[in-house]
């Protein structure tokens, strides 16, 4: 295929479509539904005490507090390990905002180290020369769904005494050595955003710990710093998932992996497709990798046209993220220097992805990629 291209013959790719996987689960879902609409209990009760001891099994931890949403689950993540004004977290400036202005809501300044260009991960060889006095913790993303060096992560923070909080909003399911992300830090937060590997039907977060204090903390944080009805200890948030949410994520949690299985299967094919296409360097395939985005970097060529090349013949792209978050104007006047992650902005293209994406979707994606790749390069 060759010259202007053309929507003509190919149906539209959007980035994901959820509705196959609504469908394929729709009795068990509306069984819950009826379950949840008939038990007059809509927030907290026993669906969400229930997700949360099914969830915490499967992570591998010893307490799941369900929250309102992962961005909640960062900031109560914090506030539990007693992080707050004049300390310093240090993280990624390759991620979504949120992870940064958790940091910043609990009067703690983020701390922005570079990435690793093949990973997209916080580069870790980069993290000890980053410590400071005030450095309390380090928040690692696993961004895309490929864990970080948790191994080089948890060896820095042991040398200082740093607490490890790990933003898994996008990796829901991966595992590193072994073991689920989310367990590996002091604390692990989560996303159940309707999107995500683990979503729900509206917004919905997860704090994860070994630590008794940590959750019990939580657990007050997320009812207004109530230990008890009206007995309120500290200034806390109204972040409590509802139990029409924690009952659809308890009928889906037991599909994630073998849908995981399936995005690894898609990345293998998208791997395979995209070979000798010019300009593109697909992300390499883990075991571990939960591929919650499939981004490809287009170092030779330039995104945004190639963006509107691919539009054009109706394959739907998002670039995850533009604008690295040190240099957003609220975190300018940090004055971090982070090159890679620069660089990567204006690189990354996330393709359409997902457990139910269609083999002749993918050769569609493929084919306008390899059109547009070429027409750019033309």
């Amino acid at each position: 295929m060759s010259g202007t291209l053309s929507t003509a013959g190919r149906a539209p790719v959007p980035m994901l479509d959820l509705t196959p996987e609504v469908e394929a689960l729709w009795p068990e879902l509306a069984a819950a539904f009826e379950r949840v609409m008939r038990s007059g209990q809509f927030v907290g009760g026993p669906e969400v005490v229930a997700f949360e001891t099914e969830v915490a099994d499967y992570l591998g931890v010893k307490h799941a507090v369900a929250l309102n949403s992962g961005t909640d689950a960062l900031v109560i993540a914090l506030r539990a390990l007693g992080i707050g004004p004049g300390d310093e977290v240090i993280t990624t400036p390759f991620t979504f905002f949120a992870t940064a202005e958790a940091i910043a809501h609990v009067g703690a300044t983020p701390v922005f180290v570079d990435v690793d260009e093949r990973s997209f991960n916080l580069d870790a060889s980069l993290v000890e020369a980053a410590v400071t006095p005030r450095t309390k913790a380090v928040l690692p993303v696993h961004l895309y769904g490929r864990p970080a060096d948790m191994d080089a992560v948890m060896d820095v923070a042991g040398r200082h005494g740093l607490k490890v909080v790990e933003d898994c909003a996008q990796s829901f399911g991966a595992a590193w050595r072994g073991r689920k992300t989310g367990s590996i830090g002091h604390v692990g937060t989560f996303s159940f955003y309707p999107t995500k590997n683990l979503g729900a039907f509206g917004d919905g977060g997860l704090l994860a710990t070994d630590d008794d204090v940590v959750a019990a903390a939580a657990r007050m944080l997320r009812d207004h710093g109530s230990e008890r009805r009206y007995v309120n200890v500290i200034l806390g948030y109204n972040s409590r998932l509802d139990a029409l949410q924690a009952a659809m994520l308890r009928v889906k949690l037991p599909h994630v992996d073998a849908w995981n299985e399936r995005r690894r299967d898609v990345a293998r094919r998208y791997g395979e497709l995209l070979q000798g296409v010019a300009g593109v360097v697909a992300p390499e395939v883990t075991p571990e990798h939960v591929f919650h985005q499939y981004t490809v970097r287009v170092p030779s060529l330039r995104r945004d046209a190639l963006r509107e090349r691919l539009a054009r013949a109706g394959v739907s792209t998002m670039v995850y993220y533009p604008v690295p978050l040190h240099r957003l104007p609220v975190f300018s006047h940090l004055g971090a220097s982070c090159p890679v992650s620069e660089r990567l902005a204006g690189e990354v293209l996330s393709l359409p992805v997902g457990p139910m994406l269609r083999p002749e979707a993918q050769l569609a994606v493929a084919a306008a990629l390899r059109d547009a790749a070429r027409e750019a390069d033309a």
